[in-house]
């Protein structure tokens, strides 16, 4: 026989399944429903880290990589300014000479960068023997250079090879019998095109004018230094027209420090500049 419930039982059952409707928000069978332990959003909050640190970490590596291509692009375009200049001046290098009254007016591109009124001159880029085969200021700056003079952004990152456009490296110091300098295009078909640089990005510790100086005969091993803004790295182009970005290996590769001629950065750079 079905027991007959009484009024107060009734408020009891109801009691119930109000209680079971609290404890139990989701739609699994009853028992099944469970909030999270503390451990259980420790570790859940250890894994969203992990992959925060991940997403960031390929951000950064992105956004490098993308100023690496931008550079590359840039030493491209100017590389082919030098080949259109050289085409429309009998063959002739644009000129590049080390930073004297003859490089005020004559040399490939104006200024010296260690000068505020120079670095972010705009006008001075204007004036590169190379700009109206590039018409863009941006090209002679490399992305990644947030280097600034007198709170305003330097508006050159650029050097070109000393033995390139002069016969500069001909006279003392830095002579060293049987090296050639170029300043015609038939002195370069003497050697394979892709294995001389033309334009490289220096860094902003060196950079005074447009000449990056490489002595042969290692008295000076990165009087010029190159610049480390690409993860060690930095741009090159060569007069072929393409351009890359070489890595620095050595640890004992720095700035400021004293490179010996042995550096293996060192003679990389020595085998792509000139030859005998």
């Amino acid at each position: 026989m079905k027991q007959a419930v009484q009024p107060g039982d009734k408020w009891q059952v109801a009691g119930d399944k109000r209680n079971r409707a609290a404890r139990r928000p989701c739609h699994l069978p009853l028992g099944t429903c469970h909030g999270f332990t503390l451990i259980e959003l420790l570790v859940a909050m250890a894994i969203i880290a992990v992959l925060a640190t991940l997403l960031l970490s390929a951000l950064v590596a992105a956004k490098a990589q993308a100023k690496e291509a931008i550079c590359l692009n840039n030493l491209k375009e100017l590389i082919l300014a030098a080949q259109l200049y050289a085409a429309d001046n009998d063959s002739k290098l644009a000129e590049n000479h080390q930073f004297t009254s003859n490089q005020a007016t004559n040399s490939w591109v104006l200024g010296n960068v260690k000068k505020s009124s120079d670095a972010t001159n705009i006008v001075l880029l204007g004036q590169s023997k190379l700009f109206p085969y590039a018409l863009n200021e941006n090209l002679f700056h490399c992305p990644a250079d947030d280097s600034q003079s007198a709170g305003t952004p330097r508006v050159r990152s650029y050097s070109m090879n000393s033995w390139m456009g002069s016969r500069d490296m001909e006279a003392a110091p830095f002579f060293l019998t049987g090296y050639r300098t170029f300043v015609k295009d038939s002195e370069l078909t003497i050697a394979a095109a892709s294995t001389l640089w033309y334009i490289a990005d220096e860094d902003v510790t060196t950079m005074d004018d447009g000449w990056f100086l490489v002595t042969m005969n290692d008295s000076q091993p990165f009087a010029s230094f190159p610049a480390l803004r690409h993860r060690r790295g930095y741009g090159l182009n060569f007069v072929d027209g393409h351009a890359e970005i070489y890595r620095l290996h050595d640890p004992e590769t720095a700035v400021g420090s004293v490179i010996k001629a042995g550096n293996a950065d060192w003679n990389t750079l020595k085998q792509v500049t000139t030859f005998k």
